[in-house]
């Protein structure tokens, strides 16, 4: 199978499974990454997604240039769901390359974990291939505007260390261990009271672009709609519950 879908915990773990093409996505390996997005969101106990490569070698070397035959015009986007936003969180477990559209699926991602030695580009830039899967719009979200130019203008290699500084990681982690650094960060988030954490996650995205006037009406409607659960957090934080971070 080229992607493998899969149940740990309270994560569902996407797994492109093309080690002997660094994990690049043909249409087939794109149309089972849509199948197992809509699997995740169907599924009810899975609170988080965690998108991974096979082999230690790539995260994902981005589309199958040998194959290209990757459906250009699919609403879903190219690399199979990068044109869909998840309404739970997503994680990306990286090791090693994760370039071209596979950075466009970790930058899909809201958290990125890499392994020590991954090294990120836009190397497509090489080949005339444009950043069709959302890399032209995430990326300088991410990084910035100026970081962002630098990296899609001249397709350069940024190593790990450069890639932490910048944001364009969230974490950085012995190398081999990003799928279980990236499966504990899923349970930390499945534990947390899930309406008020997806109403935060809803804001935070949808305020993107907006005046900070209309994004402060967002922020204050949104809240107000969980506002009853967080009384009664509020009630057991009182009671002495979760003091000085306990159980985070």
């Amino acid at each position: 199978m080229a992607v493998r879908y899969e149940r740990r915990g309270a994560a569902a773990v996407l797994t492109i499974d093309r080690p002997h093409a660094r994990n690049a996505v043909d249409r087939e390996a794109a149309e089972a990454l849509r199948d197992g997005y809509h699997a995740f969101e169907a599924d009810a106990g899975a609170r988080a997604l965690v998108v991974t490569g096979a082999g230690g070698e790539a995260f994902c070397g981005g589309a199958d240039l040998k194959a290209m035959n990757n459906p250009a015009n699919a609403s879903e986007g190219p690399m199979g769901f990068t044109r869909l936003h998840a309404s739970k969180p997503t994680i990306a477990a990286i090791e090693g390359w994760c370039v071209a559209g596979g950075l466009e699926i970790a930058c899909w991602c809201d958290v990125r974990i890499a392994g020590e030695g991954a090294r990120f580009g836009v190397l497509n830039r090489r080949w005339g291939v444009p950043l069709i899967d959302g890399g032209t719009q995430r990326l300088p979200r991410i990084v910035g505007l100026g970081r962002a130019l630098d990296m899609i203008l001249t397709g350069r290699i940024v190593e790990h260390d450069e890639a932490l500084h910048t944001g364009l990681i969230s974490r950085l982690v012995p190398r081999g261990t990003a799928l279980d650094a990236a499966l504990v960060v899923a349970e930390q988030i499945a534990a947390f009271p899930q309406e008020c954490l997806l109403a935060d996650r809803h804001c935070v995205y949808d305020g993107l672009g907006t005046p900070l006037s209309d994004g402060l009406k967002m922020e204050a409607d949104i809240g107000r709609s969980v506002i009853g659960l967080a009384q009664s957090g509020a009630a057991r934080f009182a009671s002495g519950e979760g003091r000085h971070a306990a159980g985070v």
